[in-house]
């Protein structure tokens, strides 16, 4: 199993003082430069640190929110592709259908996998509600939009004859020739996330990596929809490494420092969701099926723990978030089953997308964390023998 450090870089310090809503209006006022530059270079040490420990580090980006600084995540990707030396880099994700310039995200990704030398895994995502008025795009079509930038973006990434031109339904460019290209051949890998068993169908087919985020015991359904596109259209069952989780991580000496250490972690669940209601769900994010189960209250539960209990993960206590399979914490013994159990209920699962800092964890908690895990969790999973992919075939 490979594992992958994450944390958002959040400018907790506003997190109490909120008024309602932490993301899309919440001025920026509340934030301190120089605080902000502080915890910038604590979370870039964080990831170096990680990288020495034998990590892969995982990067994403949120826009005009105390819940994620790294509104542009080229940023975080080109000082971690030089300043790192082994770790694979994931950015999950890159919401390039809100992207107004596909051929520059193209140029990007391929600069960023030239100077990590090829360590650069893309994901490509939809992206949340919030996205939209600092996007300026309509939700209507956004898919529309995504698929078409993601074709170009893979045509551009592969393309080495003469230069092409692009006439689509939403980008259109004259010359394309991008310099550099990739390192990595016939382009990085690609991923992406999905919480509907139609998308996962879908992703199957392609063979990319799939991610789910805290789906907790809600997740089999998905890998199973994925195993059945997969293997309708490659004709084998998916291996383990097409499927990816991320999980909160707290781990400790003792039980006790360990579950402290949980709570800290699990104020990032209480707080990413504090968003001012007309901003939860733009007309077109949802599909009008969708929309029209919500107005019915035929909205299912998203957390629930393997015997069948609903919990949220808003609110849930810690010993709640462990029972869904949404946060991980104990000692490393603890942590080590904890993880297996979950794997061996998905069927199998090749990469955990580990919040090893998250909402109020300081500095020496996450170093603490980072490090105990690297030593005592990561060697056992890394030899952990994965279910035969033919045993939870499709």
């Amino acid at each position: 199993m490979q594992v992958y450090h994450f944390t958002e870089q959040p400018y907790f310090p506003a997190w109490n003082n909120h008024q309602g809503s932490l993301r899309v209006n919440l001025p920026n006022a509340a934030m301190d430069p120089k605080v902000a530059g502080d915890l910038f270079h604590r979370y870039y040490d964080e990831w170096k640190l990680a990288d020495e420990l034998g990590f892969n580090i995982m990067v994403n980006e949120h826009h005009q929110t105390a819940t994620c600084m790294s509104s542009t995540v080229i940023v975080g990707l080109s000082v971690l592709a030089r300043e790192t030396k082994n770790a694979r880099i994931l950015v999950l994700g890159y919401p390039i259908g809100h992207r107004p310039d596909p051929l520059r995200c193209a140029e990007e990704l391929a600069t960023i996998d030239v100077v990590s030398r090829g360590r650069l895994d893309m994901g490509f995502i939809k992206g949340v509600p919030y996205e939209f008025p600092a996007s300026n795009q309509n939700p209507v079509g956004v898919m529309d939009r995504f698929w078409e930038s993601h074709d170009f973006i893979l045509k551009a990434m592969t393309h080495q004859g003469e230069p092409f031109n692009w006439e689509g339904e939403h980008f259109h460019y004259r010359h394309v020739n991008i310099w550099p290209r990739p390192v990595q051949a016939p382009h990085p890998p690609v991923w992406t996330t999905t919480g509907s068993t139609t998308q996962a169908k879908l992703l199957g087919g392609k063979g990319y990596v799939m991610a789910t985020l805290g789906s907790g015991y809600a997740t089999r359904p998905l890998q199973d929809a994925y195993r059945a596109g997969y293997e309708a259209k490659w004709k084998r069952p998916a291996p383990p490494d097409r499927f990816a989780y991320l999980g909160l991580v707290a781990t400790a000496a003792t039980e006790t420092e360990a579950r402290r250490r949980g709570e800290l972690i699990a104020g990032y669940l209480r707080s990413s969701a504090i968003v001012h209601v007309p901003f939860r769900n733009p007309p077109g994010f949802l599909s009008a099926d969708d929309n029209a189960k919500m107005l019915r209250g035929m909205t299912p539960p998203r957390s629930f723990t393997k015997d069948g209990r609903v919990i949220s993960m808003h609110s849930g206590s810690v010993q709640d978030l462990i029972d869904a399979g949404i946060l991980f914490c104990g000692t490393p013994d603890q942590v080590y089953q904890q993880i297996v159990d979950f794997t061996e209920y998905c069927g199998g699962m090749g990469n955990l997308l580990m919040m090893g800092h998250a909402g109020f964890l300081n500095h020496e908690d996450t170093v603490s964390n980072l490090t105990i895990f690297a030593k005592e969790v990561m060697p056992r999973l890394k030899a952990y023998k994965q279910p035969e992919p033919q045993s939870v075939a499709a």
